[in-house]
């Protein structure tokens, strides 16, 4: 059946739609396991454990999962300022998806 022109649009993935697009922007999944696996990280120390991602690239994936209210930025007014940042525990409902796409990419691409 065909929709008419006056029938309203369905909306119902769009929750889901938002979702994937914040998981899918580059490196926020490595970043957010990072976070997940291994505790709250410095910027540097991020940086370094991410690999070959860019000052800018990073900052910007920061301000928007804090932003979007999964991370926590913690600041220190110390000399030099020490800045950490922690997932929002909303993200640790990602739990399981991230154990599993850990599984899943040691299977299909693990050392071999």
């Amino acid at each position: 059946m065909a929709k008419s022109k006056s029938q309203p649009a369905d909306n119902t993935h769009e929750p889901l739609a938002k979702l994937l697009k914040i998981l899918s922007s580059p490196w926020t999944m490595l970043l957010l396991h990072r976070l997940h696996m291994e505790g709250p990280k410095r910027f540097g120390e991020l940086k370094r454990r991410l690999g070959a991602i860019s000052t800018k690239t990073l900052t910007e994936r920061l301000r928007m999962l804090e932003a979007e209210g999964w991370v926590h930025r913690h600041y220190e007014p110390t000399v030099p300022p020490q800045v950490t940042y922690t997932l929002a525990e909303r993200v640790l409902e990602l739990d399981p998806l991230m154990v599993e796409l850990d599984r899943i990419a040691e299977r299909w691409y693990g050392r071999g």
